[in-house]
């Protein structure tokens, strides 16, 4: 690791606040910053021991009240694609993932420390390839809890605590710090800026337009700084500030001594949303737009749901379940967010709760199969990244189907019926559409266009024609399931082939790939039994064939 310092400061440019409560500093850091340089120790860090495909547990499924033999296919088709382990290092081995934010092909990801004191970090993960995920950049505070983070135009800006009775520099608790990132690295030969303002801690970030928004709780602010070099731009106090959101020019904040805030760019509240839920104390709690609503996670009542325009109250979305073993407080709605029409709520050990963006109406669906206490969610694109505190970061792809493999195979029905889908001898079906199955048997001619996932076995038996276009994953690390080819029958694949177990080609199967573009990923074998045929160009991701 290279090390580089946060409290003993070699002031390199000093810039004098525009306010005498704050000061601004860049530094070149010498004792309390790591950076993790060590190939092996990233590479480690990642593990794919549970992933594949993730059951959704619906209301029905929790309370008993269906069985597994007449449960409908579901939709989002979600895999688990990898975790991450949190950063580790001497005098701090308990840190958890707090925050997550998005930009193209990178995850940005900060830590704190769950004990006393001071400890932190961040990582910098790489999904341009959803086979293949690679943590690429890992950084340590060694005094300091870092707390949320931002990606914007080169640079993060990671937000927190540390002890001030260990700097000469700052007697606040609350930073902001500006990392130079490239290629998904951090490069500190630039030095880090920072900034410093009331408040216990800093809660959260966000980068609007030139200016750098950053809310501190207890007693804290509401405060821009100036994206270039952090000086001041503009404060306002609040009693215990938790999260702050954009939406275009509007500005919401969650203040946990009131409710909601929502102001124009000059911090001019325009609307208030007043909420007596419990926040709790020091704990983390988020709100997020979707269109013109404001979701806010309210702790034990689960997330309320707002108009933004009028502040009413449309619906409280509730926690599903209460596991057993959970202590009571650890079963609070932590974070919330929106894509798409999907809301997610991080219930921490009540997991990760989906429900579809249904205007007005947001409807749940159910609880994400996942491990750990759920603490943090963000989602972009076509993946959710959810924090598990000390047991680090989940990736997960929702496999939404391209608009032009829907358009495709536009001439074919959306399939709705059985999550166990049979086709006998002399069917010939064909869907679209974006599903989980428990399991798939082909006794006759099956096309499936879209993106589909499959708990278990996927057998094509003898004579039988089965063809994907899109994305087809079956079984999962941990549970793994095959796809066998009988004597005679055909696998056409034009897209994404991900079987976690094995492909058992039979006797006389054969196995086709189409265009130039498609993929085959096996964790397990490709079992070839006596004369297979295997026709196409395609990438073997782990080299199986």
């Amino acid at each position: 690791m290279r090390n580089l310092s946060l409290g003993a400061v070699l002031a390199l440019v000093f810039v004098a606040s525009c306010s005498d409560e704050t000061t601004v500093y860049r530094d070149q850091l010498e004792d309390d910053v790591a950076v993790e340089e060590n190939a092996t120790t990233l590479d480690n860090s990642i593990s794919f021991d549970d992933a594949g495909v993730l059951d959704i547990f619906d209301e029905q499924r929790l309370s008993g009240k269906s069985s597994k033999a007449d449960e409908q296919a579901g939709d989002y088709p979600l895999t688990l694609v990898a975790q991450i382990s949190a950063p580790s290092y001497t005098g701090a081995t308990n840190l958890g993932a707090t925050h997550i934010d998005i930009d193209g092909d990178y995850a940005y990801v900060s830590y704190n420390t769950v004990e006393d004191g001071y400890a932190g970090g961040l990582d910098i993960i790489n999904v341009s390839d959803p086979n293949n995920p690679r943590l690429t950049g890992r950084l340590y505070y060694t005094n300091a809890d870092m707390n949320a983070i931002a990606y914007d135009d080169g640079y993060i800006y990671a937000v927190g605590g540390f002890d001030s009775e260990k700097s000469t520099r700052s007697e606040f608790n609350s930073l902001v710090a500006k990392i130079a990132v490239s290629g998904g690295r951090f490069n500190l030969g630039a030095g880090i800026t920072y900034g410093f303002q009331e408040g216990f801690n800093a809660t959260d970030v966000k980068v609007s337009g030139d200016r750098v928004l950053v809310t501190s709780g207890g007693d804290g602010l509401l405060r821009a700084y100036n994206k270039s070099d952090l000086t001041i731009l503009d404060d306002v106090p609040y009693a215990d500030l938790r999260s702050v959101a954009l939406n275009n020019d509007k500005i919401a904040i969650l203040d946990a001594s009131t409710g909601v805030k929502i102001m124009n760019a000059d911090f001019g509240v325009t609307q208030e949303i007043n909420i007596s839920s419990d926040f709790g104390n020091f704990a983390k709690r988020t709100l997020d737009y979707t269109d013109d609503m404001i979701v806010v996670s309210e702790g034990s009542k689960g997330a309320g749901v707002y108009d933004a325009n009028s502040g009413s109250l449309l619906k409280y979305l509730p926690i599903l379940i209460n596991p057993e073993g959970v202590a009571e407080q650890n079963i609070v709605t932590n974070a919330v967010a929106s894509n798409e029409g999907v809301i997610l709520m991080a219930n921490g050990g009540a997991g990760l709760c989906l429900s579809e963006d249904q205007g007005t109406d947001p409807d749940l669906v159910g609880i994400i199969e996942l491990s750990g206490s759920i603490n943090y969610v963000a989602s972009k694109g076509d993946y959710i990244f959810a924090a598990s505190g000390k047991s680090g970061v989940q990736v997960i792809k929702l496999n939404r189907p391209s608009t032009s493999l829907v358009e495709e195979c536009s001439s074919s029905p959306t399939y709705s019926g059985s999550s166990s889908l049979t086709v006998n001898s002399g069917q010939d079906l064909a869907y679209r559409g974006s599903k989980r199955f428990n399991s798939i048997t082909n006794s006759g001619e099956l096309l499936l266009c879209g993106s589909w996932t499959v708990r278990n076995a996927v057998d094509i038996n003898s004579n039988a024609l089965m063809e994907m276009n899109g994305t087809l994953v079956v079984g999962r690390n941990n549970r793994r399931r095959d796809v066998t080819v009988d004597e005679g029958a055909t696998l056409r694949i034009e897209g994404n082939l991900i079987i976690y177990g094995d492909l058992i080609l039979n006797d006389g199967a054969t196995i086709e790939f189409l265009g130039g573009t498609s993929s085959a990923n096996i964790f397990g074998q490709v079992v070839r039994n006596g004369n297979t045929t295997v026709t196409g160009t395609f990438d073997d991701v782990r080299n199986k064939f």
